[in-house]
């Protein structure tokens, strides 16, 4: 909620500013304690709009799904999840049509890769995707190993992980980071959300247009949805959905993440 602030004298708005910044100290530390990632306050664009996402340990977290390589040009996007071997993406079940040939990109941005790119060795899809497309097993996961084999180190050594959490309230915030098509950088985007379903949830953030299908919808830094679900993720680029984390979805998540 945003509330709007009456004028204050000068000494008064000073005295906001140094326990604001006492505060966003306090929060900083408690998440280094926690592992938990504090978004920078600056960088957040205001709920409801769409910007680009400053390059951060969150947008490092998320990549690009292209098909082949670099030159196939992606198509969805999929983020690391924390998990025991350190190799688990999560995107949309309808990204994972064609995995021997899908690449991942963790932190993508203008046609670099920091991260290297990253072939899938697993794929985790419900039986209600696979036998019927049910969006409401619109969530999938994948394993990941370096496409060139020069890396020793997994994904998530690289780029950290967000956790995966389910059962969270019907209007939650949650912040949107995935790459449409047209662009070359990821984009970022919260807002409050209601359930469309009892199954779906909504979210408004424009912008949100072809690619960023598997998109990771967080709520305080966990990985609560992906982007799909009813009509794809939606049909148009105001309004998105994303199926409930429920119990076939964690399911496949500790099957992904207990694959080695």
């Amino acid at each position: 909620m945003i509330h709007r602030m009456l004028p204050q004298p000068r000494a008064v708005g000073r005295a906001h500013a140094r326990r604001a910044s006492r505060i966003l100290a306090a929060l900083a530390a408690m998440a280094a304690l926690l592992s938990v990632d504090v978004p920078d306050a600056a960088a957040e664009p205001p709920l409801g709009v769409t910007a680009q996402a400053v390059p951060d340990a969150a947008a490092d977290r998320v990549g690009a799904l292209f098909a082949g390589g670099l030159d196939g040009g992606h198509f969805c996007t999929a983020a690391v999840v924390r998990s025991d071997d350190r190799d688990v993406i999560a995107t949309a079940a309808h990204c994972l049509d064609d995995p021997d040939t899908t690449v991942f990109a963790p932190g993508y941005r203008d046609g670099e890769a920091p991260y290297g790119t990253w072939k899938l060795t697993g794929v985790y899809v419900a039986p209600g995707w696979t036998d019927g497309e049910d969006p409401d097993d619109d969530i999938a996961f994948a394993t990941v190993a370096p496409v060139d084999g020069g890396r020793s180190e997994p994904v998530e050594d690289l780029v950290g992980g967000f956790p995966v959490a389910a059962e969270q309230p019907a209007d939650a915030t949650v912040t949107v980071i995935g790459y449409p098509r047209s662009e070359e950088a990821p984009l970022r985007c919260a807002n409050t959300t209601a359930l469309f379903s009892q199954t779906q949830r909504r979210i408004e953030c424009p912008d949100l247009s072809g690619g960023t299908s598997g998109s990771p919808w967080l709520v305080d830094g966990a990985l609560a949805g992906v982007l799909g679900g009813h009509e794809g993720g939606g049909t148009v680029p105001e309004v998105s959905y994303s199926a409930l984390m429920g119990d076939q979805a964690v399911e496949l998540y500790r099957e992904a993440s207990d694959a080695g």
